[in-house]
């Protein structure tokens, strides 16, 4: 762990909540160079900034993450043939958030650490593109969104599909009332290429590697190579599974076409039923039914086969009463419903064919938009409460899944309704000296 001690860390904490030492933040012209900084450098973070250098008026100024071997990585990979040599390579993120020269910086951890360096960048002053899932918990997003509100930063969440215009139009569609009344959603995520995790003996962390720094707020665990790097996400100390990793796109669509924030109520099935013997804790195949007023919504999943809905890996489907919307990364069509006749059935109406992408990098919109919204001060597409509320569904599915019951969510006022047991998965606790700022 860095040097800093459990007293110093909290009291910074804590006057930088009251709002007693937030530095004055730059403000960025037309024609000013942002100054980035990443935080994880593993796959998304290095991608995150690829698409930050190649989007223009930008330099990285630091890299940052607890494996050195990773920040080397993002230094050979991306930062040096873009022609940058950041002054600043270290393992503690809190030597990046001090630096009053640094505008953003990108968060790109694993899940559990997403909270911390979104919330003390936005109290320094800084603006934040954060990765999915925003948070582990339901409380952690609410104080995400809260310090962005509180000290007026641009929070973007990497939900990338809100910059892809064939979503846009897809969208578009529903909203035109072509569907008729929408009575149930659809998501979901098969992916084949995400199988089996055979059980290995815990070891000793790589030498390149502050294991200590890496668990963070997290419960302190021998080092284990399945808890690291890209297989975090299946042990819920880190994450929540496919239902967080996948969730926090297919749901994100959901929500935004049927204009929604958060479910009332959830209930959950599934387990280890394709590996039932292997490493991870979350389950290999989940189901989940979300309750809203006039609809609901239903979830998905199954690691070690690729064969969903529609016959598609992933997927958002939209069902109404003239029409089905089905829509994935490579576009959408639209299914008409029948009604009966005689001699045969009839469709309702035309429908629409298939619907391509286009060709867009829309992982490198979505990044400009966040650079963009930097200047302008507008929210961007993916603002933080949007991520937010996205998430809320993928949490309470979770927390069904884990009580083996129904939750019941009061919308408003973000808390469960008249259970303690499930109140307690609202939030996490956090191992010393790491506290979520209140």
């Amino acid at each position: 762990m860095a040097s800093e001690t459990r007293r110093s860390f909290i009291g910074k904490s804590a006057a930088a909540a009251a709002g007693t030492s937030l530095p004055a933040s730059r403000a960025i012209g037309a024609n000013d160079r942002i100054r980035i900084a990443l935080i994880g450098c593993g796959g998304m973070g290095r991608g995150d900034l690829r698409d930050a250098l190649k989007a223009g008026k930008t330099e990285c100024a630091a890299l940052c993450d607890v494996d050195d071997a990773q920040s080397a990585l993002a230094l050979k990979q991306i930062a040096e043939p873009a022609g940058q040599r950041p002054d600043l390579v270290t393992r503690d993120f809190r030597r990046v958030i001090d630096r009053k020269d640094i505008d953003a910086v990108i968060v790109a951890t694993p899940d559990h650490w997403h909270p911390l360096p979104t919330i003390m960048a936005c109290q320094a002053g800084k603006d934040v593109y954060v990765e999915k899932p925003l948070s582990v918990s339901i409380a952690e997003g609410r104080a995400m969104v809260n310090a962005a509100r509180r000290y007026n930063r641009v929070v973007q969440m990497g939900t990338q599909q809100r910059s892809a215009s064939h979503y846009t139009a897809a969208i578009d569609y529903v909203n035109s009332g072509k569907l008729g009344k929408i009575r149930m959603v659809r998501a979901w995520a098969y992916l084949d290429w995400v199988g089996e995790l055979p059980v290995k003996p815990d070891t000793d962390p790589p030498p390149t590697v502050d294991y200590d720094f890496w668990l963070g707020p997290a419960p302190k665990r021998p080092f284990n190579p399945n808890r690291f790097h890209f297989s975090f996400r299946w042990f819920w100390d880190y994450c929540g599974g496919l239902m967080t990793d996948w969730g926090a796109h297919m749901i994100d669509i959901a929500n935004w076409g049927m204009g929604i924030k958060a479910p009332s109520s959830a209930v959950s099935v599934g387990g280890k039923f394709g590996y039932p013997h292997d490493a991870m804790e979350t389950p290999d195949t989940q189901q989940v039914i979300w309750e809203f007023p006039e609809f609901s919504m239903v979830w998905e999943h199954a690691m070690g086969v690729g064969r969903g809905p529609e016959a598609r890996e992933h997927g958002v489907a939209f069902h109404g009463n003239e029409g089905v919307l089905v829509i994935d990364r490579a576009g959408w069509e639209v299914y008409p419903e029948t009604r009966p006749a005689r001699p045969y059935r009839e469709y309702r109406y035309p429908g629409l064919p298939r619907q391509g992408i286009g060709g867009e990098d829309y992982h490198l919109l979505h990044v400009r938009n966040f650079l963009d919204c930097m200047r302008t001060r507008e929210k961007p597409r993916s603002d933080v409460e949007i991520g937010h509320n996205s998430m809320i569904a993928c949490h309470l599915g979770n927390i069904a899944y884990r009580l083996g019951r129904r939750v019941k969510w009061d919308v408003e006022n973000e808390k469960m309704i008249g259970d303690d047991e499930a109140q307690r998965f609202v939030s996490r606790d956090y191992r010393a000296p790491w506290k979520l700022p209140a």
